[in-house]
């Protein structure tokens, strides 16, 4: 390490034993368990600073709402793995969860009909989604006759397109992919986006030996004594959550960030904008511009004052491309490779319609359409049938998404602008245009609730990712050790996936500080 001594022009406000850079749901959970371990050692230093430069904590969670409709424009709901339902229930939020019917149909759009996705081996004999041929190939890879792993890391497509087939991934893994990422399968590493389903395959041989395997072992331990296994009376959650269920919170998302919040009292700073992260001889210090968190950014008329905090270690939360710009001097190499994972762009348009215009009942949990099917959405989340208190009565929300990593190629071949160069009331226009020609019975105008444009929405685990998160790591460790990253562009863009790496994380930094 260089222990040359900076100078550090501005106020020095604080000192930290840990700062952590964005207040997303990685930088809470991770603040809050660091919290909870550490003390302070001395008065001068506080155990631990939490730094958001918005007004508002969450990050890309936001819920909306609007006279008797509540809808999300970032994540819409989650998988209730035992660590986030830990972290709900320590809130004070267990009695605000609300789970989604696993049984709700997913519906996929294809040659102008609503079909609902195969969900077991009896509805998939008869499900009119894939031609006979189709199902037989599909049946043929899961029974293991595919063809070897070609020896190099491979797409999404190629993987499942070797295992199952051209239909299975047209009309299933596609927009599956594009629900999930909004990315672009011929892009997308299989290892690294879907690492639970292609390792199988690289762990067992085969998609077949490794299903076997797994269904062995949950027969194991499906069989141990009770006392020998977490019976489910353990739950924090009672009752608690079936498989495949969806959760969320009953007035929102954004109730959990803004619930850890309230944990964290003074530890948390909003309006602090990260500008600078140096070395110094005990450490780092964290350059921050100061804004009024409740007032908007503005261009300053004269210099902005940096006040410094000096740091043990720093701990950066936020997306790949903003930890990128705090690295570029301090870690030239960790900053090109956080630059190489891209984000496109995603816009959310929400829209209520009464229900005499839907489908009666309008049960399930949405749509996905397939790029080939030359329509702009994505997909829409039927909001009001999955969760309660998302629409008045006599009426539904429609949350729906334009855009993702293959927008940009499927504007260029229709000769028509890319969803960053629309308007939302434009944007507004398509998705009303594409569900009156997918989902309405009948015509009539929505009412529109919001729209929002995420320019750079979810990261891509594009090819090479794996090996690309291996040198980051490598890098931060060699050249800036005390600096961490910890966000959804690492392994895993779910709310879960951000939790359980925030808590491993913390548990990481406080057994170095032992």
């Amino acid at each position: 390490m260089n222990s040359s001594v900076e100078h550090f022009s501005g106020t020095q406000s604080l000192q930290a034993e840990v700062v952590v850079v964005g207040a997303g749901i990685s930088g809470l959970t991770l603040a809050l368990r660091l919290q909870q371990g550490l003390s302070s050692r001395d008065d001068s230093t506080q155990p631990v600073l939490l730094a958001e430069a918005s007004s508002r904590v969450g990050g890309c969670i936001s819920t909306q709402s609007k006279d008797s409709y509540r809808w999300e424009e970032g994540p819409n709901s989650f998988t209730p793995v035992p660590a986030l339902l830990n972290l709900i229930a320590e809130v004070g939020l267990a009695e605000h969860l609300v789970l989604a019917d696993a049984k709700l149909p997913r519906y996929i759009y294809w040659e102008k009909e609503l079909l609902p996705v195969p969900l077991s081996p009896s509805a998939a004999i008869g499900s009119r989604l894939l031609s006979v041929g189709g199902k037989l190939r599909a049946l043929r890879g899961l029974l293991g006759f595919v063809a070897p792993p070609p020896g190099k890391e491979e797409t999404v497509r190629q993987f499942f397109q070797r295992q199952l087939g051209s239909e299975v991934v047209e009309r299933l893994v596609e927009p599956f992919t594009s629900g999930v990422y909004a990315g672009d399968p011929d892009q997308l590493s299989a290892l690294a986006a879907f690492p639970r389903i292609a390792g199988l395959e690289e762990r067992y041989g085969s998609l077949f030996a490794g299903a076997v395997q797994a269904l062995r072992s949950r027969y194991r331990y499906a069989t141990l004594p009770r006392t020998r296994h977490q019976d489910s009376a353990n739950s924090p959650i009672q009752p608690p959550p079936k498989r495949g269920q969806l959760g969320n919170l009953r007035q929102g998302l954004q109730q959990l960030p803004e619930a850890i919040a309230q944990k964290l009292g003074s530890a948390l700073r909003l309006g602090w904008r990260a500008v600078h992260l140096k070395r110094d001889e005990t450490g780092y210090r964290v350059g921050f511009v100061i804004h009024d968190s409740g007032a908007e950014h503005t261009a300053p008329e004269a210099p902005e004052e940096i006040h410094w905090v000096a740091a043990q270690q720093v701990v950066l939360t936020l997306p790949a491309y903003a930890a990128a710009t705090l690295l570029q001097d301090l870690n030239p190499q960790a900053s090109r490779l956080l630059r190489e994972i891209p984000y496109p762009p995603v816009a959310v348009v929400a829209l209520a319609y009464p229900e005499e215009a839907l489908p009666q009942p309008l049960r399930g949990f949405g749509h996905l359409i397939p790029r080939s099917q030359g329509l702009r959405t994505l997909g829409t989340i039927w909001a009001s049938s999955l969760f309660p208190e998302r629409a008045p009565q006599g009426y539904h929300c429609l949350v729906s998404f334009i855009g993702g990593a293959t927008d940009a190629a499927f504007a260029c071949q229709k000769g028509i602008p890319p969803i960053t160069a629309l308007s939302p009331d434009e944007r507004a226009q398509i998705v009303h245009a594409e569900l009156s020609q997918i989902l309405l019975t009948r015509p009539v105008e929505p009412i529109r609730l919001g729209e929002r444009l995420w320019p750079q929405a979810i990261p891509q685990y594009t090819l090479g990712h794996r090996q690309r998160i291996a040198q980051l790591q490598a890098s931060l460790a060699d050249q800036t050790p005390g600096v961490w990253v910890c966000a959804n562009y690492l392994d895993g863009v779910a709310l879960g996936d951000c939790v359980r790496r925030a808590e491993a994380l913390a548990q990481q930094i406080l057994s170095v500080r032992r």
